[in-house]
């Protein structure tokens, strides 16, 4: 078998674009000769592939997948990115999304050991993905992913706009730990994991808040009291009370604890599985929640305004 060198590999990545594994694998497999080793991408696709890395993907499919074993419970989401919607109603990609979700669930939702984990049909996760993207003609990305698991009671998951079992654009996780899990537990966290749905809480509590978000909050506060007419002249007591006031109403609509329950607004969230409690005959604590908005956060970078405007007009 040919040797096949740091250099020569380098030089088949600037010709192809290709991945650094796929190079030196092209290279082993086409005996060392470089233009042998294109071929072997361009056979494979993966010149191709690599190409459309730097493309935005910001569509796509989130999913989740469950698993009960006895008292406990634990479950996974994903979010698959492609460049268009059109690629998530491709049976395809659809197939790929599910067993993701499946592989997050066996690795507590690490990114990395989820594209180095086996593919269900051969190779890795990554090397899956990196086919998928030759075949359907589109970049494509494992985003993120999120694990919840506890030693006892339940973890459900919500799907909105579902396409397929577990898979839409909106995905939530809820776990509740309880020493008597069952059907009432189960209604209670699919409850909230509709709640989570529509209220879109960024914290369980209020010591789960990113200082910065709340130094921020703090900040907008401030200005608006000093801009606040009733306020001239106050104490600094009054004037902090004031600024701690907006912070904290601030904080009910971000907390998921003290958020008002969509499914009884004269309750909080909190309040709300404290009244369970009665039901169940046991104590509940919410212990987490995930919720994955397919393409949150991603700039999307166009090229072409006609098409967006037709993209848009389509979808209403």
């Amino acid at each position: 078998m040919a040797e096949i060198s740091a250099a020569l590999v380098k030089q088949l990545r600037e010709k192809t674009d290709a991945p650094m594994m796929d190079c030196k694998r092209a290279l082993t497999e086409s005996g060392g000769d470089l233009e042998a080793a294109v071929d072997w991408l361009r056979a494979k696709g993966i010149s191709k592939a690599a190409k459309k890395a730097d493309r935005a993907a910001a569509e796509g499919l989130v999913g989740v997948r469950l698993a009960q074993e006895g008292a406990s419970a634990r479950g996974a989401a994903i979010e698959l990115n492609s460049e268009t919607d059109f690629v998530a109603r491709n049976v395809q990609f659809q197939r790929a999304a599910a067993g993701i979700a499946d592989v997050a669930l066996a690795h507590k939702g690490e990114v990395a050991a989820i594209l180095a984990a086996p593919a269900p049909e051969g190779g890795t996760i990554q090397e899956m993905i990196t086919g998928l993207i030759a075949t359907i003609g589109e970049n494509m990305t494992l985003r993120r992913a999120a694990y919840l698991e506890v030693d006892s009671g339940a973890v459900v998951s919500y799907v909105h706009a579902q396409i397929a079992d577990g898979l839409g654009r909106i995905a939530v996780l809820v776990a509740l730990e309880s020493a008597k899990p069952g059907a009432a537990l189960d209604a209670l966290a699919n409850q909230i994991a509709q709640h989570v749905a529509a209220a879109a809480p960024i914290a369980l509590s209020d010591g789960d808040i990113p200082a910065e978000r709340l130094e921020r909050e703090r900040a907008v506060a401030l200005e608006q009291v000093k801009g606040d007419p009733k306020l001239a002249g106050k104490p600094q007591q009054v004037l902090d009370g004031a600024v701690t006031g907006k912070v904290r109403k601030v904080l009910e609509d971000l907390v998921l604890l003290k958020q008002k329950f969509i499914h009884d607004d004269k309750l909080t969230v909190e309040q709300a599985v404290k009244a369970a409690e009665k039901e169940i005959g046991a104590p509940i604590t919410l212990k987490g929640f995930v919720r994955f908005q397919l393409g949150e956060g991603v700039e999307k970078k166009v090229d072409d305004f006609a098409a967006e405007v037709a993209a848009t007009i389509g979808k209403g």
